[in-house]
């Protein structure tokens, strides 16, 4: 499963974002440190296309598909030298797929800390880009004498160096326009920053109508129009304790709450499916009267590696798919009534699955 890493500063709201999004009870107190061992717990991804499949099956079981989140302790300034929880933090970072960067923007005397979430980023990723600069010096040492003897180790060195230039300058690798040749030669070094990134800009509960702002703020100096991270870091806005109470209603409580605050959905659901299409994660579907199911495949995934995602067996004996997107069947209203009419589609081994398909594998026993 997926794991997504909370990482902000003490005090920018991570531990309740993680009981939000976990239904999960994190100590989330006004003081620093607070959590110092990672809190991992797991969140759905909503998804109104699987719930309205469910609604069409009349299914009895609906299975959402889930990521791993990860609660991390606070960094400090000088995270990367020992301070704070230092290694460890750093640690448990090198753990997780993808960053959410949780970014305080909210006044309060009682609790201490930045309330600028530029002041957040800003610490953030200069401790991160300083740890990866240690790894790639150390790696840059390593690889010179090894290079001696194996000149095929020239193209990664070629990439450290270009890693450590960047990273010389505070500039996380995210954000620095390495060509992909480059991000797969440094993989195998596991550097923090070269993950996924998202950011949440956590605003005061009375300042909702602040988020445009502070969202384009905080998108200017992550990932700027024509910049090499336009499209791979998200920034989204919300006041993550709104969301929190939202959370802990059910039903049409949860519902009537968010509507009365203008907040639609609420914000956590669009989170976590912006983290999950960061990391290259699809979706497609499987439904009937007894369960409703989302499945995790990656793009570009063929339709025998897909079937796989339900069991081995079926990749193993695949032999077709049968398929429909998902709003097509809707609208035809059962698979039977889709089947009758001819709009499933039969395909073999070569078929890309896309997001939002429907299926049903034919293999052997």
């Amino acid at each position: 499963m997926e794991r997504f890493g909370l990482v902000g500063l003490p005090n920018a709201g991570k531990s309740s974002l993680y009981n939000a999004l976990t239904n999960g009870a994190a100590l989330a107190a006004p003081y620093p440190f607070a959590t110092k061992d990672p809190n991992i717990g797991v969140a759905k991804v909503l998804d109104p296309r699987l719930e309205a499949l469910a609604e069409m099956s009349k299914t009895q079981r609906t299975v959402y598909a889930t990521v791993e989140v990860v609660d991390i302790g606070g960094l400090v300034e000088g995270a990367s030298k020992g301070e704070g929880l230092g290694n460890k933090f750093l640690a448990n970072i090198r753990e997780v797929d993808a960053i959410v960067f949780v970014l305080r923007a909210f006044v309060d005397d009682d609790i201490p800390g930045p309330s600028d979430p530029l002041e957040h980023l800003r610490v953030v990723e200069i401790e991160l880009a300083l740890a990866d600069l240690e790894t790639v010096e150390t790696r840059i040492n390593r690889a010179q004498k090894a290079a001696r003897m194996d000149k095929s180790l020239g193209d990664e060195m070629g990439a450290l160096e270009r890693a450590q230039s960047h990273l010389a300058e505070g500039r996380p690798l995210y954000r620095a326009g390495l060509s992909k040749d480059d991000l797969e030669l440094l993989a195998p070094h596991f550097l923090l920053t070269t993950r996924q990134v998202l950011a949440v800009v956590n605003v005061a509960e009375d300042a909702l109508d602040t988020i445009p702002e502070m969202e384009a703020r905080v998108r200017a100096e992550l990932a700027p129009p024509g910049s090499a991270s336009e499209h791979n870091i998200e920034v989204l806005g919300m006041s993550v304790q709104l969301e929190a109470e939202a959370a802990q209603l059910t039903g049409q409580d949860r519902i009537d709450m968010l509507e009365a605050l203008g907040l639609g959905e609420g914000a956590l659901p669009r989170m976590i499916r912006s983290a999950y299409h960061l990391l290259g994660l699809r979706t497609y579907f499987t439904t009937g009267e007894k369960e409703t199911r989302a499945w995790t495949f990656n793009a570009g995934a063929k339709a025998p590696e897909c079937a796989g995602k339900i069991h081995s067996d079926l990749q193993r004996g695949f032999i077709r798919a049968d398929v429909i997107a998902w709003d097509e069947l809707l609208e035809i209203g059962s698979w039977n009534k889709a089947k009758d009419v001819g709009k499933i589609r039969v395909e073999g081994k070569d078929y890309e699955v896309v997001d939002g398909d429907v299926l049903e594998i034919r293999h052997n026993s």
